[in-house]
């Protein structure tokens, strides 16, 4: 007999963007999960991988129970016995080698999960804040970077005035597909309809995606070679205007400076576009008077990632679009209130690196994920703590970095489906997942408005599964190392959970127990805010020319121009798919393929649905041929995140930025070659 359907009011928790969710159950069974027409934002809009949260949930490789590594093999153990031998590896690793031998990655799992993510916080610095690894320099160093460099602040997130705006650049994004990291929109195809008739939006990318086609215009460059189309058009906008500065800058003269000599015509043939494809462009931000530059991992993830993010900063300082209605917006903050108090000077975000890689720089603390599996191998990292990350489908080299993972004394995860990290593991910790979780939406200045979103748990735990921040807190405890006095003993008191996130809010827009009854806040904000002219003004000004940045393009600039005419290699640039989340929702069907340009394809004997061989002078995987003319000529589009095509079987931890650390994924040269039925 069925059990009656119960209808529960959630938040999804797969991005930043956070939409409204209504879960329909049947006992402890999801049914079905929809969008809530009621939340004040999302307003019923939901994405495929939102509507996924029931068989993510449900997923048939769940982890349950606590697991350990006895002889070659992970058996499930009781919580006790886990966390007890766990803490006695790590404490015997701290007192032989030091703590700097603990190597912590603060994936997106916990990433997730405010109090989990807060107490990881915690145990790190307990232990002197030893080698620390995160997404960002997988995923987008540049625009931590940029915020640095030339706003003083690495806080300093621009978001587009979707409401307003009426000239749109997309360069290297595609909101239709991602839109909860940094760009927080909800249904995406409205608001880029709305802008495009207002005026024009553009796309930049190498394939006609999902975004272009909503879009006035597309151009199609070679990938990581953007960065020439905004030079030129900075020097035109300094040359010709529109010049329209909001706030002091600093540094013109500089800029002009390096961009001399930098025309059209050097402009077109470094990108591989048309030049008259720039001079309608430029045409358009003329008669806007105005530009509005939105990046993504399109751009953040190539070689020339910090002179496109600096250069599409000048562009919107340049023609007056920074905290300007119709330009670019900054969030102050719901949980940290930016606005309430003077920002600090903070314009150098370099720290010291790994000892493997010493001609790479660190950025805001974190070593660069590329020099994981060279410390393991040295013998520096002898333990790793992973909270939430699916290393070996996210880091480079997948090649050397499966094998430095086995060499570890202690691997231990934070995760909640089994996966091929897990597999390596020598301690598995399963912790609630985002349903079984009461939670605060904690990265809120990823959130497209002044918010704050509160979810009770929609179902009881599976299994054995615990809050993160009691597993992490007891094995703070288990190794002596201080805990909060305000961390409850046990998540299994009533309201433990809520407790916890009721510390996270000390201080925020609103108090915990409002939230709490509310589910949502939204604040009125300011803007354009005076708080960041204030703060641009006591930094003396946009700093359009920072030295750094000035010498990366001169490099870029020299090394671009020294090959102008000659032929280039066939490569790949990264993709996100919809129906897909970086590692995870592979269930949902999105096929592991590399789209080719017909002429790419028939050049190299390849046919539309066949298998291919993909090779770096890293490694191969296999792919499936989707021949499609929407990609340029000589550039091959590949999804991350696939456990059967890894990509990063591909890429190396040779190559990244040496000023970030950040891994490159896009123009990475690569051959091709069908593989027989």
């Amino acid at each position: 007999m069925s059990q009656p359907t119960v209808s529960k009011r959630s938040i999804c928790r797969i991005c930043t963007n956070q939409c409204g969710v209504v879960i329909d159950l049947e006992g402890d069974q999801i049914v079905k999960v929809k969008g809530d027409a009621s939340h004040p934002l999302s307003k019923g809009y939901t994405c495929p991988k939102g509507r996924a949260l029931g068989a993510a949930h449900q997923h048939p490789a769940a982890i349950r129970r606590p697991l350990i590594r006895r002889n070659g093999s992970l058996v499930p153990v009781d919580w006790n016995e886990c966390l007890d031998d766990l803490a006695g590896r790590l404490r015997r690793v701290i007192d032989t080698h030091g703590p700097n031998a603990v190597g912590f990655y603060f994936g997106s799992g916990l990433g997730m999960d405010a109090s989990g993510y807060r107490m990881g916080d915690t145990f790190y610095k307990s232990l002197g804040a030893p080698p620390r690894f995160s997404p960002l320099t997988i995923d987008g160093t540049a625009k931590v970077l940029a915020s640095s460099l030339i706003g003083g602040f690495p806080g300093l997130n621009p978001k587009t005035d979707n409401d307003n705006v009426d000239m749109l650049l997309y360069v290297g994004v595609n909101p239709m597909v991602s839109h909860g990291h940094n760009t927080g929109m909800f249904n995406p195809a409205v608001h880029i309809r709305a802008a495009a008739k207002r005026g024009a939006v553009w796309t930049i990318d190498p394939l006609f995606t999902e975004t272009a086609r909503y879009s006035t215009r597309h151009i199609a460059p070679y990938p990581g070679k953007d960065y020439a189309i905004l030079a030129w058009l900075t020097r035109e906008i300094l040359d010709g205007g529109p010049l329209n500065l909001a706030q002091p800058v600093h540094g013109i003269e500089e800029l002009r400076t390096a961009l001399a000599g930098f025309d059209r015509a050097k402009a077109a043939a470094i990108a591989g576009v048309s030049e008259s494809e720039l001079d309608d462009l430029l045409a358009a931000i003329r008669k806007a008077g105005h530009v509005v530059i939105e990046t993504g991992t399109g751009v953040t993830m190539s070689s020339s990632a910090n002179v496109t993010q600096w250069l599409s900063w000048a562009l919107m300082i340049l023609t007056g679009m920074m905290n300007r209605k119709g330009g670019v917006w900054f969030h102050p903050g719901f949980l940290i209130q930016f606005d309430s108090f003077e920002l600090p000077i903070i314009d150098n975000p370099f720290s010291p690196g790994a000892p493997t890689m010493p001609d790479v720089s660190g950025i805001i603390g974190d070593w660069p994920c590329a020099a994981l599996p060279g410390e393991i191998a040295a013998g520096n990292i002898r333990a790793l703590v992973n909270f939430g990350g699916s290393i070996i489908r996210s880091f480079p080299d997948a090649n050397v970095m499966a094998p430095a993972l086995q060499g570890l004394e202690v691997n231990a995860n934070f995760e909640i489906v089994e996966n091929e990290t897990t597999a390596l593991s020598t301690h598995v910790l399963p912790t609630k997942d985002q349903i079984e979780r009461p939670d605060i939406s904690f990265w809120d200045t990823l959130c497209g408005s002044l918010s704050m979103t509160y979810s009770p748990a929609v179902v009881e735990p599976m299994g054995e599964r615990r809050s993160a921040w009691w597993a992490i807190s007891q094995l703070m405890k288990r190794m002596e190392l201080p805990v909060p006095e305000h961390v409850p003993g046990d998540d299994k008191i009533p309201g433990a959970d809520d407790a916890m996130l009721a510390t996270i809010m000390a201080g925020a827009r609103c108090g915990f127990d409002e939230l709490q009854a509310a589910r949502h806040v939204t604040k009125p904000m300011e803007f354009p805010g005076r708080w960041v002219d204030q703060h641009i003004e006591r930094f003396g000004g946009w700093r359009l020319a920072p030295p750094a940045l000035l010498a990366f393009f001169a490099q870029t600039r020299t090394a671009d121009e020294a090959v102008i005419g000659e032929t280039r290699p066939l490569c790949y640039t990264s993709r996100r798919q919809r129906r897909k989340l970086n590692a995870s929702l592979s269930f949902l069907g999105s096929p592991a393929d590399i789209i080719l340009h017909p002429e790419d394809a028939a050049a190299n004997g390849i046919s539309h649905g066949q298998k291919v061989r993909v090779r770096t002078s890293r490694g191969e995987i296999l792919l499936t041929a989707n021949v499609d003319a929407g990609i340029r000529r000589g550039v091959a589009s590949i999804p991350h995140g696939h456990e059967i095509a890894n990509v990063n079987y591909l890429t190396s931890t040779e190559r990244v930025d040496k000023m970030t650390g950040m891994v490159l994924y896009t123009g990475v040269p690569i051959e091709v070659e069908p593989v027989a039925a």
